[in-house]
C-alpha cells in the first residue's frame, strides 16, 4: 500500500512538472543567465545607452529644417523610427528584470515582441539599402537626383521596405504559436528571441530554424548584395574624378552611411550566427552580443548622422542657442 501511494505521489510530481503548455499563459525571462548577481550593475550603462538612443532618435525625428527635406533625411527618419521601436520593444522589459525582478511576460506579449523585433530589424536593413541607392544616384547621376528620387518614388521605396519587413516577420509568431510546450516556460534570454522560445517546444522545430536562417540570408544577404552593387558603381564614379580632393570629398558623403551599415549588420550577423552555431560559447556571452545589437545600434545611428550632417549640427546649435536666450 505504501509503495503504491509513493508511486502515485511520484507520478503526480512528474506530471505537474511536465504540464502541457500548448499555449502557456506566461513565459519567464531570465535576463542574462549566469550574471544575475551583476544585473543591477549591468543595468547602469544599459539604461544610459537606452536614454541616449531614445533622445537621439527623437531629436532626428523632430528636427524641422527646410534644407533637410531631401530623400536621404526621409530615409534617416525611417531609420530613427526602426531604432526607436527596436529599443522600446526590448529594453524596458530588460531593465524591469534587472531592477524589479519582473520576469513574467504573457504569451501574446511574447509573440508581439518577437514580431516587432524581427519586422523592424528587417525594415532597418531595407532602409540602409534605400540610403545606398540615394548615394548611388547622388554620386553617379547628380544632375538627375531630384528627378529620379521624387517624393512619390521615396514613398514607394519606404512602403516596400515596411511591407517586406512586416510580411517576412509574420511566420515567426505563427510558427511559435502552433507548437506544444511541455518542458518549461523559462526563456534563457532577456526578451522573446525566436530560437530561445522554440527550443522550449516539444516538437520538431526544424522548420523554425530553417526559416530563421532563410530570413537572415535572404534579407541581409540580398540587402548586402544591393549595397555592394551600389558602392561598386559609386567607387567607379569616384575614381574617375580628376583630383584627389574631389575624390575624398565625394567619398566623405558616404562615410555616415558606411558607419551605419557596420553598426547594424556586424552585431546582427554575429549574434544570429553565434546563437545558431556557437554551441561552445557561454550563454551569457551570446546574450551580451545580442544586447550590443539592441543597444549600440540605436545609439550610434543618431550620433553618426549628427556628427556627419552639418545641417543637423547647425539646427541643434540654433535650438540650444534659442533656449539659452
Amino acid at each position: 500500500y505504501k509503495s503504491v501511494s509513493f508511486f502515485i505521489f511520484l507520478s503526480y510530481i512528474i506530471y505537474s512538472n511536465r504540464t502541457d503548455f500548448t499555449n502557456p499563459s506566461t513565459f519567464i525571462l531570465l535576463g542574462i543567465p549566469g550574471l544575475e548577481a551583476a544585473h543591477v550593475w549591468i543595468s547602469i550603462p544599459f539604461c544610459a545607452m537606452y536614454t541616449i538612443a531614445v533622445l537621439g532618435n527623437f531629436t532626428i525625428l523632430f528636427i524641422r529644417e527646410p534644407s533637410l527635406h531631401v530623400p536621404m533625411f526621409y530615409f534617416l527618419c525611417m531609420l530613427a523610427v526602426t531604432d526607436l521601436v527596436m529599443s522600446i520593444s526590448t529594453l524596458p522589459k530588460m531593465l524591469s528584470i534587472f531592477w524589479f525582478n519582473s520576469r513574467e511576460i504573457s504569451f501574446s506579449a511574447c509573440l508581439t515582441q518577437m514580431y516587432f523585433v524581427h519586422s523592424f530589424s528587417g525594415m532597418g536593413s531595407g532602409v540602409l539599402v534605400a540610403m545606398a541607392f540615394d548615394r548611388y544616384v547622388a554620386i553617379c547621376h547628380p544632375l538627375r537626383h531630384s528627378t529620379i528620387l521624387t517624393n512619390s518614388v521615396v514613398a514607394a521605396i519606404g512602403l516596400t521596405v515596411v511591407l517586406r519587413g512586416g510580411i517576412l516577420a509574420l511566420p515567426y509568431p505563427l510558427l511559435v504559436r502552433q507548437w506544444p510546450y511541455c518542458r518549461t516556460n523559462i526563456i534563457t534570454h532577456f526578451y522573446c528571441e525566436h530560437i530561445a522560445v522554440v527550443k522550449l517546444a516539444c516538437a520538431d522545430i526544424s522548420i523554425n530554424s530553417y526559416y530563421g536562417l532563410f530570413d537572415l540570408l535572404s534579407v541581409i544577404g540580398m540587402d548586402v548584395f544591393f549595397i555592394a552593387m551600389s558602392y561598386t558603381q559609386i567607387l567607379r564614379a569616384i575614381f574617375r574624378l580628376p583630383t584627389k580632393n574631389a575624390r575624398l570629398k565625394t567619398f566623405g558623403t558616404c562615410i555616415s552611411h558606411l558607419c551605419a551599415i557596420s553598426a547594424l549588420y556586424l552585431p546582427d550577423l554575429l549574434s544570429s550566427l553565434m546563437l545558431r552555431f556557437g554551441h561552445n560559447v557561454p550563454l551569457h556571452v551570446l546574450i551580451l552580443i545580442t544586447c550590443v545589437y539592441h543597444l549600440v545600434t540605436p545609439v550610434l545611428h543618431p550620433i553618426i548622422y549628427g556628427v556627419r550632417t552639418k545641417q543637423i549640427q547647425d539646427r541643434l546649435l540654433q535650438l540650444f542657442a534659442y533656449k539659452d536666450t
